[in-house]
């Protein structure tokens, strides 16, 4: 089990620099958009979801409460963290998404500035948010319990999603492809359809869990405003 999860350790290196973490930067280097004086056909692609994003976002966190530029950070982090978990599709790059130091720095900072928001500008929202309307007044002391401990688990479930769906795939493909050694040949065609199927689940995977990591956060902060 050792030699299995070794292959989400950081530990590649060049003369005894760790390189792993350039993965979530390298974006920059391989898409220089600002560099087309005429928007190419990606480019094109890419504001058209980004428009679509952002009317979804908008909607989420309501006309009323919105400000300017605000779904632009719900955008951003749904962009970093799809080019991450597609990028970590390919051999021999590191996944930084599967691991809890980024996601769980992502999902803390944004639940804390929401919470600091929240309870400085609108406490007595935050306060109305710990009792469900409709409570009996005996349940109150034990809602307020419940609904304070799910709020503080809120960035710690957002990370744990992400990164136990990052790791199980590349897993299971690991699996995989550590026993086409030992298969027999008629066998290596059926193992190498499996692989492309489940590659093409985990792309579906990425896409996914960037959209419910960014969905969520725009949904617990649209509850401090």
């Amino acid at each position: 089990m050792t030699n299995l999860f070794s292959v989400f350790d950081p530990t590649s290196n060049i003369m005894n620099l760790p390189l792993n973490w350039l993965s979530t930067i390298i974006g920059f280097i391989l898409i220089p958009m600002f560099y087309w004086f005429t928007p190419s056909r990606m480019m094109i692609m890419w504001n058209l979801m980004m428009t679509k994003f952002h009317n979804e976002f908008k909607l989420l966190i309501g006309k009323k409460k919105i400000n300017k530029g605000s779904t632009l950070i719900f955008i951003s982090i749904f962009t970093i963290i799809f080019f991450n978990n597609f990028m970590g599709l390919f051999p021999y790059i590191f996944t930084g998404t599967s691991h809890m130091v980024m996601t769980l720095s992502m999902a803390l900072s944004l639940w804390l500035s929401f919470m600091m928001f929240g309870w400085f500008n609108n406490s007595k929202h935050m306060f109305i948010h710990l009792v469900p309307q409709g409570t009996p007044g005996s349940l109150m002391p034990f809602m307020v319990c419940i609904e304070t401990i799910s709020n503080i688990i809120r960035p710690g479930t957002l990370a744990i999603r992400l990164t136990a769906n990052m790791i199980a795939g590349h897993l299971l493909l690991t699996l995989l492809g550590g026993t086409g050694s030992q298969m027999m040949l008629l066998l290596i065609p059926m193992l190498i359809f499996t692989q492309i199927l489940l590659l093409t689940l985990e792309f579906a995977v990425a896409i996914i869990q960037s959209y419910v990591f960014t969905v969520l956060s725009t949904l617990y902060s649209s509850e401090v405003n």
